[in-house]
């Protein structure tokens, strides 16, 4: 078994995993599902592409450095209803965690598979954001493929 380790690290950072409408929460430490993403957007995949082989992989995380978690509050006026009409103003709050640290590993038995990933890492064809768009990543994200398991 290899095992791929990624540094994210970033003063902000967005883990939702069951956000709705208004109020947009975040976990305390990344999901599988936003590492996926994270790899998808390094491989150049659309959204309608498979997943299953990244799926497959073996996930784990250290938190290094605990981050806060702190509330920002959006407004959006002269918002469209979806039947074309004006409509109220929206007020969303919108959760993150700030000045986080982890250390994600991903165990896989196809070590050129996890070697592919790096690379895409280190060059990614889209840009990489922890969550949102302006959350994007202050250090390097990929570290080395290891000959090593998970734990």
């Amino acid at each position: 078994m290899s095992t791929l380790l990624l540094r994210m690290r970033a003063p902000m950072m967005c883990w939702g995993d069951h956000s709705r409408f208004t109020i947009r929460d975040t976990r305390r430490e990344p999901t599988k599902s936003a590492v996926i993403g994270l790899l998808c957007a390094a491989l150049g995949r659309s959204r309608w592409e498979p997943v299953a082989d990244l799926t497959a992989l073996k996930m784990g995380v250290r938190i290094n450095q605990e981050g806060l978690v702190q509330c920002d509050y959006h407004t959006v006026q002269g918002s469209i209803k979806s039947s074309g009409s004006k409509g109220d103003t929206v007020i969303s709050q919108r959760y993150y965690v700030a000045d986080a640290d982890y250390l994600v590993g991903l165990e896989g038995s196809d070590r050129a598979f996890l070697e592919s990933l790096d690379a895409a890492l280190q060059s990614p064809t889209w840009q990489l954001y922890f969550g949102r768009k302006s959350f994007v990543p202050s250090c390097p994200i990929a570290i080395a493929v290891h000959d090593e398991p998970l734990l």
